[in-house]
C-alpha cells in the first residue's frame, strides 16, 4: 500500500494536569528528517517519541510538537523553603533594635525574598505517560492520513498506466503504416526524378529506414515497465525510490520513441506519453 509523505495530524487531550496538544506534519524528503519540539515539562520523552517515529516512518521531513497548558491546580502549586524563611525572619528581627522598629516582620516581605518561594516539584511521570499515549493516537492518525493520500496517488498512477497501455497499442498499429508511407514517399521521389536506380541499393535503403523507425524494442520495454509499476503498487512497503527510478526509465523510452517517430500521429502520441509520465513523476515525488 502506497503512503504519501504529506500528512497532518492534531490530537488534544484534557485532564486534571491540563491540556495536551500534539501536532504532526510532514512533506516530501529524500530521507527521514525528524524535528521535535516539546514543552519543558515533557523533554524527557523526546527519545521515546523519536523511537516511535523511526519505527513507523522511513521517509519525509516530519515536524512534531506538543503544547502543554497546565491546569490552575497544577500551576498554582508552590513550595516554601521554611528553613530559609526562618533565617530571613531572624535576620530581620536582629536588625529591628538597631533601626528602632518593633513591628512583626510582614509575612509577604519574607515570601518575596529570593529562594523562599519556589514552584513545587511535581511527579511528572503520569503526565509524561499521558503525553506518550496521546502521541500514539496522533501517530496512528498521521499514518492513516498518509495511507489515504497514498491510495489516491495509487489510483492516479493506475489511471495513467491504463492510458499508457492505450498509447502503446495505438503506436503498434501506426508503425507499419508509418514505415510503408516512408517507403512510398521514397519510391515517389525516385519516380519524380526519373533516373535509373540500383534496385539492391534501394532495398538496402528501405531496410535501413525500417530499422531506424523500428520502435518494437521501446514498446516492449514500456510494456515491461507497465507490469513492474502495477506490481509495485501492490507492495506493502516503502516504494517511493523504486517508483522514482522506474519513472526515469519510462521517460527514457518516451524520448527514444519521440526521436524515432516519422509521422504526426506517432509524434502526437509521444507527446501524450510524456505528459502522462510527467504527471506520474510529480506524484511519485510524494510517495514514501
Amino acid at each position: 500500500m502506497l503512503k504519501s509523505m504529506t500528512a497532518f495530524s492534531r490530537k488534544e487531550s484534557v485532564s486534571d494536569w491540563g491540556t495536551l496538544i500534539w501536532e504532526m506534519r510532514s512533506v516530501n524528503h529524500r530521507y527521514l528528517d525528524v524535528s521535535i519540539r516539546l514543552a519543558d515539562d515533557l523533554r524527557l520523552i523526546e527519545a521515546q517519541v523519536r523511537e516511535k517515529i523511526n519505527a513507523r516512518l522511513s521517509r519525509g521531513k516530519v515536524e512534531v510538537s506538543i503544547r502543554f497548558k497546565p491546569s490552575a491546580q497544577v500551576s498554582s502549586q508552590i513550595a516554601v523553603n521554611e528553613s530559609l524563611a526562618s533565617q530571613v525572619i531572624e535576620a530581620a528581627r536582629s536588625l529591628q533594635p538597631m533601626i528602632g522598629e518593633t513591628q512583626p516582620v510582614p509575612a509577604i516581605e519574607v515570601l518575596r525574598w529570593p529562594g523562599v518561594v519556589s514552584q513545587a516539584e511535581a511527579d511528572l511521570g503520569p503526565l509524561q505517560q499521558l503525553a506518550l499515549e496521546l502521541f500514539d493516537t496522533a501517530l496512528e492518525d498521521f499514518i492513516q492520513t498518509r495511507q489515504r493520500e497514498g491510495q489516491k496517488t495509487a489510483q492516479m498512477l493506475t489511471e495513467r498506466c491504463d492510458a499508457i497501455d492505450t498509447i502503446i497499442e495505438k503506436v503498434k498499429i501506426l508503425r507499419p503504416e508509418a514505415v510503408e508511407r516512408q517507403r512510398t514517399k521514397l519510391m515517389s521521389r525516385i519516380e519524380e526524378l526519373d533516373v535509373e536506380h540500383d534496385t539492391g541499393r534501394l532495398e538496402q535503403e528501405l531496410v535501413y529506414i525500417s530499422q531506424k523507425l523500428d520502435v518494437a524494442e521501446e514498446l516492449d520495454r514500456l510494456t515491461a515497465h507497465q507490469s513492474e509499476l502495477r506490481d509495485i503498487l501492490k507492495r506493502d512497503e516503502p516504494v517511493g525510490r523504486r517508483l522514482d527510478f522506474l519513472v526515469q526509465e519510462y521517460n527514457r523510452e518516451a524520448n527514444t520513441l519521440s526521436s524515432k517517430s516519422a509521422d504526426a500521429d506517432t509524434t502526437a502520441l509521444s507527446v501524450d506519453l510524456k505528459v502522462l509520465i510527467e504527471q506520474m513523476r510529480e506524484q511519485v515525488q510524494n510517495i514514501e
